[in-house]
């Protein structure tokens, strides 16, 4: 357990009393900053990948003979072909994900997965640098699986680190931590990428996981200490497959509402997301000003997710509840798509897609991650694992697709669809909205406010 040092609050801002008790906190904001800092250096790079119009830096050539002999133009589903390798290759590894987290304590594996991630960087370095063929989609993919082992799983860990009273204090503050780097990152990427190359940007990021990777060395011994306070067998909280978790989803009417505004708010961000590779691919033809495009982007995302964060999220949830936080996206969603459909401006598309990850990460985020704190175990790591993973791509597939079908008949036609897709997301808000004024406050295999906790799994 973390022993809280002496403090004296009326003479100390929250957060630096919060600071002053636990030596963790700074390890884990650390942690968390220049994870995200790391991620978001090279989420511009990845975005550039799946619009780049240099089909053989995209594709190995291997597949480029495939579809030559088979008369297939593989340049005009280059999205579309990247989309659904990463939805192959995440159901391929997330029962290896499973496997790892609950069969190993996180402190444990982690070091290794760092370890690992951070060659990998030192490869692509190589990669970009020598001109690889086929480097594109390899980057792409990797990024996704990424995302998966490094980002998702870092909760888990601070809840290695942390026991429930402490986490309840400390996780706002870790939170905008990795706000903050999610800020920094595309900063970073827009002032370096032009003066050292795209080739480079994975050693910067590199760099940020090597800080991640002392963090985890230090939090390990608190991790440990909270394992034994506690009991080790709380370290099943994540296992088994995603298929276990297809039951949970399929009969209860929460996790259906989340898993149909998922399928949903994820179809309309890959819209955009299409509509806005064609726009670069048509005036932003380099690598190094399309990384520089998609950093400005990002910048703009984090910057508005801050302020909505600062100025509304918290207001918003403990004054109404996760209704407005759900809701109010899929309207301002459903409002752009209207303009997108009357006028497809370029820049009014890159406006609403701001908005869309604006909104997802500021508001509808929190308020999905909220409600599984009053599910069950069982529901939050195993049906949260499939509505996370196999929904999400499935829906990225899914409207890649319907995308490429659309295209064909022009921008206004794509929006117009988008309409509609935003009236599902919508309609997943309500019902999720409706179904969360059944659940208790607590979930029924929580402890109660007034009993001392059990050490049982």
């Amino acid at each position: 357990m973390i022993e809280p040092a002496a403090a004296s609050p009326g003479a100390r801002s929250p957060f630096r009393t919060a600071l002053a008790e636990s030596p963790p906190l700074w390890w884990a904001l650390l942690y968390f900053f220049c994870l995200l800092c790391g991620y978001y250096v090279l989420r511009p790079v990845r975005d550039a990948m799946g619009a780049s119009s240099d089909i053989a830096a995209v594709f190995p050539p291997v597949l480029l003979d495939w579809a030559a002999a088979r008369g297939i133009a593989l340049g005009d589903f280059t999205l579309q072909v990247l989309f659904t390798s990463t939805f192959v290759v995440m159901l391929v590894l997330q029962p290896l994900y499973g496997a790892l987290v609950s069969r190993y304590p996180r402190r444990v594996f982690l070091p290794t997965v760092y370890l690992i991630f951070i060659g990998c960087l030192f490869g692509f370095r190589w990669a970009f640098d020598t001109d690889l063929p086929g480097r594109g989609a390899l980057f792409f993919i990797w990024i996704a699986v990424f995302n998966l082992f490094a980002v998702t799983v870092f909760w888990s860990f601070m809840a290695d680190v942390f026991d429930n009273d402490h986490a309840k204090r400390y996780y706002g503050y870790i939170g905008a931590g990795g706000t903050i780097g999610a800020f920094l990152g595309p900063f970073i990427t827009t002032m370096l990428v032009g003066r050292i190359g795209v080739a480079n940007l994975p050693l910067v990021s590199a760099g940020f996981l090597a800080v991640c990777l002392l963090c985890i060395l230090k939090l390990r011994s608190w991790a440990r200490r909270n394992e034994g306070a506690r009991g080790a067998r709380d370290e099943r909280a994540i296992g088994g497959s995603i298929w276990a978790g297809l039951k949970l989803v399929a009969n209860d009417p929460l996790l259906r509402g989340l898993a149909l505004l998922m399928f949903f708010g994820v179809g309309v961000g890959t819209l955009l997301y299409n509509e806005q590779a064609a726009i670069v691919r048509q005036y932003y033809p380099s690598a190094e000003a399309a990384t520089r495009y998609y950093s400005i982007i990002d910048w703009a995302v984090a910057s508005v997710t801050i302020l909505v964060q600062l100025l509304l999220t918290r207001w918003l949830l403990r004054r109404y509840g996760v209704g407005p936080l759900l809701l109010l996206p899929a309207i301002a969603i459903l409002i752009g798509f209207s303009l997108l459909s009357a006028s497809p401006y370029p820049l009014l598309v890159a406006v609403v897609q701001v908005l869309t990850r604006a909104s997802e990460f500021s508001l509808a985020k929190p308020a999905r991650e909220t409600l599984y704190t009053r599910v069950d175990r069982e529901s939050r790591y195993k049906a949260k694992a499939v509505i996370d993973t196999a929904v999400y791509r499935g829906s990225d597939v899914t409207f890649v697709w319907v995308h490429k079908a659309l295209a064909t008949l022009g921008s206004k036609i794509v929006f117009l669809a988008g309409i509609g897709i935003a009236v599902g997301m919508l309609l997943g808000a309500w019902r999720v909205v409706r179904a969360e004024r059944r659940l208790p406050e607590q979930p029924a295999d929580a402890p109660a406010p007034d009993r001392p906790a059990s050490r049982a799994g």
